[in-house]
């Protein structure tokens, strides 16, 4: 049990730190990129291979047979006057550029404290020790709330074989040096004064990509974007911004689904947020002074937020715990993301993929202080009012967010996309027998991640049992076989697979993958419910008392992602600063 607490604690505190004038001062424009000329070396099987930038040297990891290169800038570190500003393209290297370390993640809170660096710009390359050429490519956002995480979240040794393709993972700005709405910090640059710094590092990536991956065997012209949690949102994000056009031909969510905020709103709770740095300082007398003086376009309080460390910064807004309005971000500024949101008619209609687990909330509800006490010192599990009171917030919670994840994106945009989107549930954990490893969060936030990452750190340590079965073995082999198809073709679909169809409106269906203790299942289920049902079934259950059922209503479920209907139906209180 000591062992099972102190590895959750350490999941929930990463997850809750997380949940048309345009100028040429910015050189990464669309316009700018699509007129640059770049040299395409040819990949020759190696550690050291060329860029645009100079050569770079990895290392070969033969127990796995595999190359990578580690760290490697696809962008001017972001520091001094370059804070709040769109990316610009790398230095030449001086000599040949060491890549068989990582460089330094984003500056973020953790649970040590603040780590990281203002210099992260960086990627990952991870490619079989083949010779092949024309590879896909499969490039990895982390999540993190959009606050914290790093590139190693998932590395690329374990499956780049299965996979027959190339998995790139990126290290991005985080936190208010990745998004920051604040009128001071605009610049005139449409591009910059969105606030979105974080989706345009990510846009910057997949430039650098697309000029250089021909030197490590990779086709330019078959990129699949992907990200998990909030990388999986910036994806979706992604699909809607004109910044991203031309940038990729595929797309995967996993645990992603649709978040914008407003910009406006954003605003207020950023100087919210910042006004006490204000009162500390000495610049203004009280906070509400500061957070007025901090909403204004002026010179002057540019020139404090510049002052400010990145370490100060980063120690703001992290106890977002998939609110929104904690943590505002992906701003629809009407030039990076469309001011219609996701009511948008104008997609970058590619092939979709959408994931989701089936216990999503398990952990941020572990993580919730109604819950959180009673996780660390036991009496969760020894007290059976309080365990029912946690499996009542799992199972609902769950429920809303796994629609959110899937149907209500796929419903959401189907009639203005014009390529095929595939949803899928991968139950496993569920309803296993034989092993308790995985009772208390079933299908969690990351359930895909030992499946397709098998040196992962992160879950393998405390869910070893489960994934140590032959089913699980299975469900990972088909798990990968479908993502492969999809890398290659845009299809998932092949030789001895299930048929996965598309989601349509007409006939709405996930693929069902999850195996029991010997082997996989897949199979297509239909969707029929939705977030009126679930809030039906809230309203019938009888497991814990009305008042425990009232305040996890009010306390737990509210405000979240997924929760905008219940909200209204309970008429619980807006959570954003009025």
């Amino acid at each position: 049990m000591k062992l099972l607490t102190r590895f959750l604690i350490t999941v929930v505190l990463a997850i809750t730190l997380a949940g048309c004038n345009q100028t040429n001062e910015t050189t990464n424009s669309t316009d700018d990129k699509d007129e640059a000329t770049s040299t395409v070396y040819s990949y020759q099987q190696g550690i050291i291979q060329e860029t645009n930038h100079g050569d770079v040297e990895g290392y070969e990891n033969e127990e796995e047979n595999t190359l990578v290169w580690k760290g490697i800038p696809y962008a001017k570190p972001p520091v001094d006057e370059l804070r709040w500003k769109a990316p610009e393209d790398p230095e030449e290297f001086e000599g040949t550029f060491n890549a068989t370390e990582p460089s330094d993640i984003a500056i973020q809170a953790s649970a040590e404290g603040v780590t990281g660096s203002e210099d992260s710009l960086n990627l990952d390359i991870y490619r079989p020790n083949t010779d092949k050429t024309d590879l896909p490519v499969l490039l990895f956002i982390h999540g993190g709330n959009n606050q914290t995480g790093t590139s190693e979240e998932i590395t690329g040794d374990a499956f780049v074989n299965d996979l027959d393709a190339i998995f790139i993972s990126i290290n991005y700005r985080l936190g208010p040096l990745g998004f920051n709405p604040l009128p001071a910090l605009r610049t005139g640059n449409e591009l910059e004064d969105s606030g979105n710094y974080a989706l345009l590092d990510i846009a910057q990536s997949l430039d650098w990509v697309k000029e250089n991956i021909e030197s490590f065997g990779g086709d330019p012209d078959n990129i699949t974007i992907s990200g998990f949690s909030a990388g999986g949102r910036d994806v979706m994000a992604a699909l809607t911004s004109p910044v991203f056009d031309g940038k990729f031909q595929k797309a995967i969510a996993f645990s992603g689904g649709m978040t914008m905020a407003d910009q406006e709103d954003s605003v207020k709770v950023f100087a919210k947020a910042i006004a006490p740095l204000v009162v500390e300082d000495g610049v203004k007398a009280t906070e509400e002074e500061a957070y007025e003086w901090l909403q204004k376009e002026e010179e002057e309080v540019k020139d404090y937020l510049y002052s400010l460390s990145a370490e100060r910064l980063s120690g703001l807004m992290n106890n977002a715990g998939i609110r929104m309005s904690v943590f505002p971000h992906l701003y629809n500024d009407g030039t990076v993301l469309p001011e219609e949101q996701f009511d948008t008619t104008n997609y970058h209609s590619v092939p979709l993929m959408m994931l989701t687990g089936t216990s999503e909330f398990s952990f941020f509800a572990l993580g919730d202080p109604y819950f959180s006490a009673s996780f660390e010192d036991g009496s969760l599990f020894s007290n059976e009012t309080k365990r029912n009171e946690f499996e009542f917030a799992k199972k609902y919670g769950s429920e809303l967010y796994r629609l959110f994840n899937t149907q209500e994106s796929a419903l959401t945009m189907y009639d203005n996309y014009d390529a095929p989107i595939y949803t899928i549930e991968i139950p496993f954990g569920d309803e296993l027998t034989e092993t308790t490893d995985m009772d208390t969060f079933g299908s969690f936030h990351g359930v895909f991640v030992p499946l397709l990452d098998s040196n992962n750190t992160s879950y393998l340590s405390m869910i070893l049992d489960s994934f140590q079965l032959e089913g699980a073995k299975d469900l990972s082999s088909q798990f990968k076989a479908y993502l492969s198809n999809f890398l290659h073709e845009g299809d998932p679909n092949g030789e001895g697979l299930t048929q996965w169809e598309p989601w349509t409106k007409e006939q709405p269906a996930n693929l069902v993958l999850t195996a029991n203790e010997e082997k996989s299942v897949a199979q297509m289920s239909g969707v029929t419910t939705t977030k009126e049902d679930v809030i039906a079934e809230i309203e019938a259950d009888t497991s814990i008392s009305d008042e425990s059922k009232e305040k996890i209503i009010n306390e737990v479920l509210n405000g979240r992602w997924f929760s905008e209907e219940l909200d209204q139906y309970y008429g619980n209180s807006s959570l954003w600063i009025e």
